[in-house]
């Protein structure tokens, strides 16, 4: 699939495999910049589709209130290459180092509640009316277009 621009060896898993994929090959999607204009910001940028990308345009699309901050923890917390290991910073804007940030904040706490230690699922009806009234709290307390 595309990648729009050169694929960082030192910010993938497993880049040994980059050399397969045909857009390296491909001068429009191999050079540095590729598609994009240099600092042309977060939002102009292509990610793969995966559950992040769906889970925000699931929200997007309901119109939920969930602040900028945390639709940017969703739709980019598994851009790796970008948050953790500062890949593709030449595409960025300045003031998109804040929302990157947030990013970062999130992700510790979302790979902490991945540990065994955290299973809340024999606690589901204790912990609902908690998650219900979030829902109510962000628009998405009725039917969901999905």
């Amino acid at each position: 699939g595309n990648h729009a621009c050169q694929i960082p060896d030192d910010a993938v898993v497993f880049p040994e495999f980059n050399e397969l994929n045909p857009d390296t090959h491909d001068c429009h999607y191999s050079t540095k910049n590729g598609i994009y204009n240099e600092n042309c910001g977060l939002d102009e940028l292509k990610f793969a589709w995966g559950h992040d990308e769906y889970m925000w345009r699931m929200l997007v699309a309901n119109s939920c209130t969930i602040p900028r901050e945390g639709l940017d923890m969703i739709r980019y917390h598994s851009a790796y290459p970008l948050h953790d290991k500062g890949a593709y910073r030449h595409l960025l804007k300045a003031e998109d180092e804040k929302r990157i940030n947030w990013v970062r904040l999130f992700n510790k706490f979302d790979l902490y509640t991945k540990d065994e230690t955290n299973d809340l699922r024999s606690s589901t009806e204790e912990i609902l009316p908690y998650y219900r009234g979030l829902l109510e709290k962000y628009g998405l307390g009725g039917k969901l277009r999905w």
